[in-house]
């Protein structure tokens, strides 16, 4: 029976329309050579079935879920939480099933038909289709334990911990292979494939004495293997997420920072005529008060941990305007030479002060990144708001734990109220952006000047920020099981360093260059791995990892694993939730260490704004979130826009479909990115503007 197949299908229509494919494929090769290989048509026979049992189980606990997740959305107009996510990834995998199963049924008798490829397909699926049927049942959990329409668990630590156990212990190498990115764009696919393959590989060459080009080449030769065999690139990315340790990560985020990587960003970006990288000494300062302007207060230099210290930042702006060329500005940059120096600005005509000014601190996990990797789309607001922008290099975890960074975003945000004349703005309105980590400091900076009593910015843009920087549990944090970009282990491991927990604070040099720096501080920390490769190479591979098995024959299809439950120890196999009687999720070969985020800091109000008293909120300037569906973080979007509403603060809430968490750095890659990108300028725009549109009515009323 022909059945139509659409993205737009409803789940009702598309557990129907599988289950009659499965049917009808199975009714096909069932005690019957269809295929030529009888293995393979035995493998087919009984993915199918199992693919059947899940897809029944499913359909009940899909339809409890859809009756109620309405109520956990910001209002009407801006359907988005964990819930309804969860649902369309599932919807996603269903409709990937069935056209896998619609191809098979039509094209088996091709010459052409690669039944091994195929059925291997199916079985990847089959594996993930298990997979979120485990995080639904965690989720129905979730709804029934938490207060109703609360995404968040935020006083049950027990079942946090227990959901990270769990995650510990679940099978996710099935989402990294053949199923990477399947929930995501179609046109993103690739690029995720990219990155997974390049950690990989990276990962293999971590360590040797090679620069970060030279790491990159290298890693570029070692990658073939992972696009020929997926179930391997899955294997080894689960591993690698699990259990290499931060300084990975740093190293190779920090892959962005390198000149070749970025020259390709300007390349492809808009040309601006100042890009000035600027080293604010620690000198105190004086604002007058936002009450009382006759009044002032003394802000202090950054403090944290290793006393004053500079502030690096970096200055773009698309026109030269009044005060960028002064050398009293140009005496603050650490360019050697300055980019924008008197003689490169040489003949340049200068525009007037704007009255607006961009303030701007980049993602990174508190860890990793600078201005420099973000600079592609600043480029970009620069141009199109034609407004200057300040951003923000701010020091990173776990060498400059909290509230470090806080403190550094704080003052360079004072030091730009009071020199806003140096950087071509008369500030008349001020916008904080940030993405992740910085859109968690942009609401950070503003509670801090609230309570110092100065001016608040006039508005706050906010793209996927991190307000509960917790290890709680919450549906869409459930999305770390398959999301290449921010596992639940990798999550923590940046959480627990910005919240400084066994961590080390580092003084930098006096007069340090970040960048010159992020490159000599791994360059060192390649040269003591490599002095140490051999108890390097034990600490990366997991302990419970049998010597005579190598990565390659991990087991990934739901059959092959149970075959090998041998091969998992007790304490993997334990579960942590009830399942349903006669279900249980695939369990991983190697335990992930999640470190529960258990230091008290995380709680301070202004590491989670989330969790800040009402007085703390009261008073912020209105904040216009951005988040996407397909984001671990989505919730803490939701529910932040939640308690500002309820609250009576001016806020807004955006959920864009269909990207990952960071899709602000992947603005040229696909249409769905730049229309995403263009949300967070139009809201933005909407900040610098809205001056102007009260004074239009004003005038409006008078006439």
């Amino acid at each position: 029976m022909p059945v139509a197949v659409g993205s737009d299908m409803d789940l009702k229509d598309v557990f129907s329309a599988l289950d009659t494919v499965c049917e009808e494929n199975i009714s096909t090769f069932c005690g019957s050579s269809a295929l030529a290989d009888g293995a393979v048509n035995q493998r087919l026979v009984e993915c199918l079935k199992q693919i059947q049992e899940h897809s029944r189980a499913l359909k009940p606990t899909v339809a409890s879920f859809t009756a109620v997740y309405h109520h956990y959305d910001f209002d009407a107009e801006t359907p988005g939480n964990g819930y309804r996510t969860l649902i369309k990834v599932l919807h996603s995998c269903l409709l990937h099933i069935l056209h896998k199963g619609l191809y098979i049924a039509s094209n088996h008798k091709s010459s052409f038909f690669r039944a091994d490829h195929n059925v291997s397909e199916l079985e990847a699926y089959c594996s993930a289709l298990r997979q979120l049927r485990a995080l639904l049942y965690l989720a129905k959990r979730l709804i029934n334990d938490n207060d109703f329409g609360q995404l968040y668990s935020l006083q049950d630590l027990d079942l946090s911990h227990r959901y990270v156990q769990e995650y510990s212990s679940l099978h996710k190498a099935c989402f990294y292979g053949r199923c990477l990115g399947f929930q995501f764009s179609p046109s993103l696919r690739p690029f995720l494939q990219t990155i997974v393959i390049s950690m990989i590989s990276f990962g293999e060459t971590y360590g040797k004495q090679q620069s970060g080009l030279g790491l990159a080449a290298l890693s570029l030769l070692t990658s073939g293997k992972y696009v020929i065999d997926p179930e391997l690139r899955g294997a080894e990315f689960e591993r690698i997420t699990q259990n290499l340790d931060l300084q990975f990560w740093k190293s190779f985020w920090n892959i962005t920072e390198s000149e070749l990587l970025t020259g390709f960003s300007r390349i492809a970006s808009y040309p601006v005529q100042l890009n000035l990288t600027l080293t604010i000494p620690p000198i105190p300062l004086r604002l007058p008060l936002a009450s009382d302007p006759s009044l002032s207060t003394a802000v202090s230099p950054p403090l944290a941990h290793w006393g004053p210290g500079p502030v690096h930042m970096r200055l773009i702006s698309h026109e030269l305007r009044e005060g960028q060329d002064s050398e009293e500005l140009l005496a603050l940059s650490r360019d050697s030479p300055p980019s924008g120096s008197s003689s490169n600005l040489a003949g340049v005509q200068k525009q007037p002060p704007s009255p607006w000014l961009l303030i701007h601190f980049h993602g990174g996990g508190f860890v990793a990144q600078t201005s420099r990797s973000h600079e592609n789309y600043l480029r970009s607001w620069s141009k199109q708001l034609n407004v200057p922008v300040l951003s923000v290099d701010y020091s990173l975890s776990p060498e400059a734990p909290f509230p470090r960074a806080l403190e550094e975003c704080f003052y360079a945000y004072c030091w730009a109220l009071k020199n806003c004349h140096l950087l071509g703005s008369t500030a008349d309105r001020i916008c904080l952006a940030g993405d992740s980590a910085g859109g968690n400091l942009c609401i950070t900076v503003s509670m801090k000047a609230m309570t110092c009593g100065i001016r608040v910015p006039d508005g706050i843009m906010a793209a996927y920020p991190a307000t509960l920087l917790t290890t709680d549990a919450s549906p869409s944090r459930l999305l770390t099981l398959l999301d290449p970009l921010l596992p639940l282990g990798v999550l923590a491991k940046c959480l627990n360093a910005y919240a400084g927990a066994d961590s080390q604070t580092v003084q930098p040099a006096v007069g340090n260059n970040s960048l010159r720096a992020l490159s000599r501080d791994t360059t060192v920390l390649l040269s003591e791995l490599t002095q140490g490769a051999s108890s390097w190479i034990q600490s990366f591979l997991p302990p419970l990892w049998p010597t005579s098995r190598t990565p390659s024959q991990t087991p990934t299809d739901s059959k092959s694993t149970e075959r090998n439950t041998s091969l998992t120890s007790p304490a993997n196999t334990q579960c942590h939730v009830d399942y349903p009687e006669g279900f249980q999720p695939l369990r991983s070969q190697c335990l992930a260490v999640v470190q529960p985020t258990s230091c008290p800091i995380i709680r301070n109000p202004f590491v989670s704004p989330l969790l800040a008293p009402d007085s703390l909120l009261r008073g912020l300037p209105p904040v216009h979130l951005v988040a996407s569906a397909l984001d671990a973080l989505l919730d803490d979007s939701v529910m932040f826009a939640k308690k500002l509403r309820d609250l009576g603060q001016p806020v807004s809430l955006t959920v864009v479909e269909d990207l990952p968490h960071g899709f602000l750095s992947l603005l040229q890659l696909s249409k769905e990115t730049e229309v995403a990108a263009e949300i967070c300028l139009e809201k933005i725009r909407e900040i610098f503007r809205k001056e102007d549109t009260a004074n239009c009515s004003d005038k409006a009323r008078r006439d």
